[in-house]
C-alpha cells in the first residue's frame, strides 16, 4: 500500500510542474504587437519595407498581429504603457492591452526577427521559429 501511495505522491508531483507551465502560458490572452511610429521615420518606411508585407503571414503575425500607433496621436486609452514611447519604431509587446516587453529602434531583419522571438518565449506565448533563408 505505501508503494502504491508513494507512486500516486509522484506522478502527482511530477504533473505539478506540466499544470504550473500551462497555467503560466497566456492561453487565453489577447496578444498584440504595437507598432510606434511618426511620420519621416527612415527606420519605420524599412521595416514597412522588410518585414511590414511579411509579417502578417508569418506564425509571430499570427500569434502577435500587428497594431500600429501614429506617435503624432494620443496613445490609445486601451494600451497600458511601461513607459513613454522615445525612438522609432518601438515595437510593444501587449498581452491584455499591457506593456510587457518593448523594441526600441530597427537595426535590421534578422535582429527584429530574433528579439521578437525571445519576447514571444520570455512571456511563454507559443510560435514556431522563422526560418531563415
Amino acid at each position: 500500500m505505501f508503494k502504491r501511495l508513494t507512486t500516486a505522491f509522484i506522478s502527482k508531483l511530477l504533473a505539478l510542474p506540466i499544470v504550473l507551465v500551462l497555467a503560466a502560458t497566456p492561453a487565453s490572452a489577447e496578444v498584440t504587437l504595437v507598432m510606434a511610429e511618426e511620420p519621416g521615420c527612415i527606420w519605420c518606411a524599412r521595416w514597412n519595407a522588410e518585414v511590414g508585407p511579411i509579417y502578417p503571414l508569418t506564425h509571430e503575425g499570427a500569434v502577435a498581429p500587428l497594431r500600429r500607433v501614429n506617435l503624432d496621436n494620443p496613445i490609445p486609452e486601451d494600451i497600458k504603457l511601461a513607459r513613454r514611447v522615445n525612438f522609432t519604431p518601438t515595437f510593444i509587446l501587449l498581452v491584455d492591452g499591457v506593456e510587457r516587453n518593448r523594441i526600441e529602434g530597427y537595426p535590421e531583419e534578422a535582429f527584429f526577427w530574433g528579439l521578437l522571438g525571445q519576447m514571444l518565449e520570455q512571456e511563454g506565448i507559443a510560435f514556431e521559429l522563422k526560418q531563415s533563408n
